[in-house]
């Protein structure tokens, strides 16, 4: 990794370790090499340095174009590997920069979410990311980030400290996603992230959400 990356992943770890209370479970399942599509809920603002907290390669950011505007932050965050993509419109240019990052091997976090939760419940999965892991044979792990909502949701000014868990699900490899039907990774990294996060919640002493009026379809 570069030094300035490792510089600012240090920082935050060490920042929000300080503040939160973070655990992280299943890094082993983050592939060291080659393209990773890390799916990550979006519970929080801090979303994209929780995500990365546990990994120990160089990571790229989805981020929407808005965060661009300033140009100061802009360039920082561009520094930091981020790179823009419009949310609220088929961005075929945003589409193709992301595959193309993953063809040169990177790993890049993406939230097929597209934007936070208003409750804490994982959202539905947006057209788009399917594409982007089938065109880029990229392995995709499916990851779950919970307590963040409760202690920075999108309507609240200012972080409260609280505990945080990170959980890294089993990578599904190009060829397994090659077998899946059209919306068959959709499906199972959508059953992933309610997995893992109702194992989060119950491990941290929190009620699982409740997700029978969104049932996955079979």
């Amino acid at each position: 990794m570069r030094a300035w990356y490792c510089f600012w992943q240090f920082s935050a770890q060490v920042v929000f370790s300080t503040f939160f209370d973070i655990r992280a479970y299943g890094r082993e399942n983050v592939p060291q090499t080659g393209p990773v599509l890390l799916a990550c809920n979006h519970q929080s603002f801090i979303d994209p340095i929780l995500c990365g907290f546990g990994i120990y390669r160089e990571c790229d950011f989805v981020a929407r174009e808005s965060l661009f505007r300033n140009p100061t932050f802009g360039r920082y965050i561009s520094s930091l590997n981020a790179f823009p993509i419009h949310r609220d419109q088929a961005d075929l240019a945003g589409i193709r920069s992301i595959i193309k990052r993953l063809q040169n091997g990177s790993a890049i976090v993406l939230f097929p979410e597209a934007t936070r939760t208003t409750d804490g419940r994982i959202r539905p999965i947006k057209s788009g990311f399917e594409l982007i892991a089938r065109r880029s044979q990229a392995t995709t792990v499916p990851v779950v980030i919970d307590g963040a909502f409760e202690t920075w949701p999108r309507h609240q000014r200012l972080p409260r400290p609280g505990k945080i868990s990170i959980m890294y699900g089993s990578a599904i490899t190009a060829e397994q996603t090659k077998k899946l039907k059209r919306q068959g990774l959709v499906r199972e990294v959508d059953r992933q992230l309610r997995q893992m996060q109702h194992e989060l919640r119950l491990k941290n002493g929190r009620k699982p959400f409740d997700y029978s009026d969104n049932p996955i379809e079979s």
